[in-house]
């Protein structure tokens, strides 16, 4: 690898740290009104188009199980949603929102919203927008690969 390369992935980690950042600060806020954190949020968004394992959400999130499990609980216990039995596996049961944790995560969708609209226009546009949003699944994409494929040396 040249010293460019190397340049150029240090600034790219340390911009997606920056980033990672600066977007959990922003979701800490917006989901602070509806009595959430932004990881509660992050784990409930996750299960709101279907009930999903917390092995498979933390598949989808990038993080640990562990982690996951952590928060699915205390979701559970505050009554943002519920275990149920999971058909392919008897042990991994699903983590479903109850009605309490949808109306948590709508309590955010104004402000959530609201910070769309001022990126989108901060970025020059939905097309820019968009255009960013396919820059950073590439590179995650090509992490992946770049990854697999040590896995499969290794």
């Amino acid at each position: 690898m040249s010293r460019v390369q190397q340049e150029v992935l240090s600034r790219t980690a340390l911009g997606v740290f920056r980033l990672n950042g600066q977007f959990l600060a922003v979701a800490e806020k917006l989901a602070e009104p509806a009595g959430l954190t932004a990881a509660w949020w992050q784990v409930l968004g996750a299960v709101l188009p279907e009930p999903l394992p917390v092995a498979g959400i933390a598949r989808v999130m990038g993080i640990t199980r562990q982690s996951v499990q952590r928060i699915a609980d205390l979701l559970v216990r505050d009554g943002l949603a519920v275990y149920a039995p999971n058909p392919a596996h008897r042990r991994a049961k699903l983590l479903a929102p109850t009605e309490a944790g949808r109306a948590a995560i709508a309590r955010i969708g104004p402000g959530h919203a609201e910070l769309a609209a001022r990126l989108t226009a901060e970025l020059g546009g939905l097309e820019a927008f968009e255009e960013t949003v396919r820059v950073l699944e590439r590179l995650s994409a090509a992490l992946e690969a770049v990854e697999a494929a040590a896995g499969r040396e290794g």
